[in-house]
């Protein structure tokens, strides 16, 4: 038996593996190592974490014997493996940094277990050990039927803002993932921004994390998926978004508190790509240590990739389908104690009386309706001005408009009653306002 695929829940890094090298002169050595990583079907991936004898006899003789054991039924392999070389960055690189800060931090070990590098490994053969196998649990589950289930919705959903729900309540269905977000890359190409969740107290929607920050920011900076079975403080998000340096002033206020759970115990993050270029990140988490397997990840990222190229058709179809112009609406009918909308230039934040709202490429574009509504009642715009505007400086090409106002309107409806922004058709949309607005900008 050669194929890796046959035994990959015993590569979870629950029970470390029996390294067994020797030297030129034929001294043997055996070590544990902590991590045992799935390449193909062919490849595996140890940590490098010390360079010890294992490291010097390896150099020397590139061959070794690793035992992996399976932590459910104590079966164990014994792999015959030709070393090849180190990877040091790249995706295979931080996919095991992550995995390994959840081993650390699971075992008290956070201080001690650091990587420095991915030994790639040829399987050359695997053979079953002789011994004592406790029985089996139930039959791994078959995903296509979910993987399919789940296709079929997304393929029948209208717009970007049903993509990002549904994905999410089909993934509850018919896989049991509780706890989801969904994250969209910004117009920089460094930051995330939430625009759907399910299964948390608060939505979360507007949160950001910065590319590379935790396992949804090393997810969508080396475009691979992450997944750990194990608490890992030093990706937690609490801790990240706290060390985030806030700028100065009415800016501190300005952050919209990340919807994870306290105790985030398995954690999977799926980029998704379309052309290998970036759209956003799929996060799923559990309380329960190793919630999520090999074979959840690989559903994932079938989908995902259907998400990605969604994504791309729906936003190009709002660009080809935009009106030209909307003619100015008779002012709507506002009632009650006027809201003071404050608004700051320097980053584009917004409050609704002393609420943060939102900031960024959104919060420009609320500005500019609540203006022109102001100014002459008008409610109906649409896309195509928004994109033609330069006040808002969204980029010639791929500006993740739509989504900017999905975000919009989620956070209208999250923080008010009397704001609300309605679409009206493809590459258009309608202000709702039910009380009078006092507008005060900061410049």
């Amino acid at each position: 038996m050669r194929c890796v695929d046959n035994i990959r829940p015993c590569l979870e890094g629950v029970i470390p593996a029996f390294v067994g090298t020797c030297s030129l002169d034929g001294t043997p050595n055996i070590t544990l190592a902590s991590q045992v990583e799935y390449v193909d079907a062919q490849h595996v991936a140890l940590s490098f974490q010390f360079f010890n004898k294992t490291r010097e006899n390896i150099l020397a003789h590139p061959y070794a014997t690793v035992m992996v054991i399976n932590n459910e039924t104590a079966e164990s392999f014994r792999l015959s493996v030709q070393y090849l070389h180190t990877e040091t960055e790249g995706r295979l690189f931080q996919r095991m940094k992550v995995k390994l800060a959840g081993i650390a931090s699971h075992t008290g070990m956070a201080g001690v277990f650091k990587l420095l590098g991915a030994d790639v490994y040829r399987v050359l053969a695997i053979e079953r050990v002789p011994g004592r196998v406790l029985p089996a649990g139930p039959e791994a589950r078959n995903l296509l039927p979910a993987i399919r289930a789940v296709s079929e919705r997304l393929a029948s959903v209208a717009d970007l803002s049903s993509l990002f729900d549904e994905t999410l309540s089909h993934l509850e269905r018919h896989f049991g993932f509780r706890h989801s977000m969904f994250l969209v890359l910004d117009e920089s190409g460094k930051r995330l921004y939430t625009v759907a969740s399910r299964g948390y107290e608060q939505s979360g929607v507007g949160s950001e994390i910065a590319v590379g920050d935790g396992i949804i920011g090393v997810a969508a900076e080396h475009r691979t998926p992450i997944r750990i079975a194990h608490m890992a403080s030093e990706y937690s998000y609490a801790l990240t978004l706290r060390a985030q340096a806030l700028e100065a002033g009415i800016a501190a206020q300005a952050e919209i508190p990340f919807a994870g759970l306290a105790e985030s115990n398995s954690q999977l993050a799926v980029p998704i790509l379309v052309a290998d270029r970036l759209l956003g990140v799929l996060y799923l988490e559990s309380p329960e240590h190793r919630r999520f397997s090999y074979n959840d990840e690989d559903a994932l990222v079938a989908i995902t990739q259907q998400i990605g190229l969604m994504m791309h058709a729906l936003q190009s179809a709002e660009v080809q389908e935009e009106a030209p112009g909307t003619s100015a609406a008779s002012p709507q009918a506002a009632s009650g104690a006027a809201v003071v909308v404050r608004y700051f230039p320097d980053n584009d934040i917004v409050f609704l009386a002393d609420d943060y709202l939102i900031k960024g490429v959104a919060g420009a574009i609320f500005w500019k309706l609540v203006n022109a509504y102001s100014s002459c009642g008008r409610v109906d715009f649409n896309n195509r001005e928004l994109r033609l505007d330069p006040a808002l400086r969204l980029p010639d090409i791929d500006d993740n408009l739509e989504a900017r106002l999905i975000l919009l309107s989620r956070r209208l409806k999250e923080r008010c009653d009397f704001l609300g922004l309605e679409k009206t058709g493809r590459g258009r949309f309608r202000l709702r306002v039910e009380r009078t607005l006092q507008l005060v900008s900061a410049a």
